[in-house]
């Protein structure tokens, strides 16, 4: 990897690394998915392969703060559904990550990202129709939940972007609100807490890009108490729109980027 340190920043670029660790602390207890800005943020300061590095321990300090504020409503037979289909995807997008370059990675990441925004609309369309969600039970849900959990581990393992292809799933499956975030909360920490030993092998994290981190993650609790507060004042219908939306613009600035 790259040596990155905090040295080798200029102000404005420790100022936008800033930023988009208060976002992740934001996206992890307000609207699951925004933290794809915070993910372009740090590919455009930092190497694009450096920067998933970098980002990984930010974003568990988020997911840690998530859990301790959410960790009542997580749904444990919906994560125990998901977690064998994820561990795939990880090994299948660190597989991936050996050979391919940051603007395959980017471009794929991207793609994705889009068509599980457009899945997700339309599935959600179709369960309004209908007037019930969609079970994660039925035999079609299972299906789902693998195919989700193999897309989810793949993307947060080669890009850290797992986070707006789990919240279709989530949203699709029909979860309300802090369901959605206390399930999410501790999937995320669980699986990212899984990736340090694949990203250390990858040589994508190290003592200069941990020292790094250090410094970040104060940014991260302010980010995270200001989403608590503002969760409390987003409706479901304009929730899950704008994690709709925070996916849309993920894949379409790793597209352009």
């Amino acid at each position: 990897m790259d040596t990155i340190t905090l040295w080798h920043l200029t102000g404005w670029e420790f100022a936008a690394l800033a930023f988009a660790a208060l976002l992740v602390g934001f996206s992890k207890t307000a609207v699951s998915g925004a933290n794809t800005v915070s993910l372009a943020i740090f590919a455009a300061v930092l190497p694009a392969r450096a920067s998933t590095g970098i980002l990984l321990p930010v974003l568990i300090a988020g997911d840690i703060l998530a859990v301790l504020t959410y960790r009542r409503h997580a749904h444990w037979p919906t994560l125990w559904r998901l977690f064998p289909a994820v561990g795939v995807g990880v090994v299948v997008g660190t597989l991936f990550l050996v050979w391919a370059d940051d603007a395959v990675v980017r471009t794929s990441i991207g793609v994705i990202l889009l068509f599980m925004a457009g899945v997700t609309v339309w599935r959600r369309r179709q369960a309004e129709a209908a007037e019930q969600p969609e079970g994660v039970a039925s035999r079609a849900g299972r299906v789902k939940a693998r195919s989700y959990g193999v897309l989810g581990g793949f993307t947060t393992m080669v890009a850290n972007a797992g986070g707006p292809v789990m919240s279709m799933y989530l949203l699709s499956a029909g979860f309300r609100k802090l369901g959605f975030l206390g399930t999410s909360a501790f999937f995320f920490l669980i699986v990212n807490v899984s990736k340090l030993p694949f990203s250390a092998g990858l040589g994508l994290i190290d003592g200069h890009s941990l020292l790094l981190d250090v410094v970040l993650v104060v940014f991260v609790v302010p980010g995270a108490f200001l989403g608590k507060w503002a969760v409390n004042r987003i409706n479901q219908r304009l929730f899950e729109r704008l994690v709709i939306a925070a996916t849309v613009v993920g894949g379409l600035q790793l597209l352009l980027a």
